[in-house]
């Protein structure tokens, strides 16, 4: 880790404050212009991201809340879908945040001009739900899980499994896990860090040896349960009557497609005009098939959006979160996605300029999709 390029930040108030008086250091000193961080909302109950000049508002700021409400990648396509201004944004995000914002920037729904991203290490975010029902308490644990990382069943499914909960591709990463004393590392990942660390900046490979060791610990863990839990997730779901048992509580609210940050569309096709059903057309159906669910198509709904945002999920729990009938959606749609991506060899949240599968098509892909078809038929059919 040797010649890492950062700055030891320190301050009061733990982690949380350390972070704070970073980016209120930035607005300072000129190196941002202004902030997007989460901020309690007057109730105490919840946080929204609030984009800001004011140091007073900072000061006043969760940037390491224990809730996701709002993905904060859909705060940064609110404010940057039609490009920026000329100020620059420091934006403070949870790693699986960040990582829809990529690729969000690939499908030209965020723009990165005059943005900066800075990440930070995350121990997972409370269900909503838990958190709404005793904030205080939430509080509690979610400062006690940043002291210790002991999450201790009180984070959402996806994040005990999570493997992408540290460094991503932000232009600065804070690193705390492991390190001693409320004791922050601001971690440079190239000219976007450099500049908000200024003069400050200087070697710190030899700070991050205990974090590293702490990193792949943790990785190496939750990398086996994550494939143990996505093998009983993909069986749950196995064929049509698979899918069925598991999304049969669906009321059709479509809040998990709000909730995520990857379903962009300005119109969802399950919510136009063209996906509503006649009248006389449901009718015919359950006269033929002797009754009918309502709402209809749950099911392809689903599918449907599996299709369409798999390749860029990034597993953040939020479809699972805002379910008013407490579907694992997250758990199968992560578990869906890891294959899938795995599938193209692409890693999404991955800051590099290639565009997603099959918004480029090469020739030579197509051999492998035919086969991926087989073996899907294969595995959905069985032997025979």
């Amino acid at each position: 880790m040797t010649g890492q390029s950062g700055a030891v930040l320190q301050a009061d108030g733990g982690v949380p404050g350390v972070i704070r008086e970073f980016v209120r250091e930035a607005l300072r000193s000129g190196r941002a212009d202004s902030v997007l961080v989460p901020v309690r909302v007057p109730s105490g109950e919840s946080f929204a991201w609030i984009l800001t000049d004011d140091d007073s508002v900072v000061a006043g700021s969760t940037p390491v809340a224990p809730v996701m409400p709002v993905q904060g990648a859909r705060a940064l396509r609110s404010l940057s879908r039609k490009g920026f201004g000329k100020g620059k944004v420091l934006a403070v995000m949870r790693p699986c945040e960040i990582r829809a914002g990529i690729e969000l920037a690939k499908l030209g729904q965020v723009h990165r001009e005059n943005l900066l991203l800075a990440s930070f290490d995350c121990p997972g975010a409370i269900p909503l739900r838990d958190y709404l029902s005793d904030p205080e308490g939430g509080d509690r644990l979610f400062g006690g899980m940043l002291e210790t990382w002991e999450q201790g069943g009180n984070v959402k499914p996806v994040c005990e499994t999570c493997i992408e909960f540290s460094r991503v591709g932000s232009d600065i990463h804070l690193c705390h896990l492991g390190l001693p004393g409320g004791r922050v590392v601001a971690l440079s990942a190239g000219a976007g860090g450099d500049g908000l660390l200024g003069d400050t900046a200087g070697d710190v490979g030899g700070e991050l040896s205990a974090w590293q060791e702490e990193i792949q610990a943790i990785h190496a863990s939750r990398s086996k349960a994550r494939e143990a839990a996505a093998a009983g997730t993909l069986e749950s779901v196995r064929g049509f009557e698979g899918m069925q048992a598991v999304f049969a509580d669906c009321i059709g609210c479509h809040n998990c497609q709000s909730a995520c940050p990857i379903c962009y569309c300005r119109l969802c096709y399950f919510d136009s005009e063209t996906a509503e059903g006649a009248p006389g057309a449901i009718v015919e159906t359950a006269e033929r098939r002797g009754g009918i669910s309502l709402p209809p198509d749950r099911i392809m709904f689903h599918t449907g959006r599996m299709t369409h945002m798999s390749l860029s999920c990034v597993s953040c729990g939020q479809c699972s979160d805002v379910c008013p009938v407490e579907i694992p959606v997250a758990e199968v749609f992560g578990s869906v996605a890891d294959r899938t991506q795995k599938a193209f060899d692409y890693h999404a949240g991955d800051e590099s300029d290639d565009a997603l599968p099959l918004r480029q098509f090469r020739k030579s892909e197509l051999q492998g999709i035919s086969e991926m078809v087989k073996d899907a038929e294969q595995a959905v059919h069985g032997d025979g």
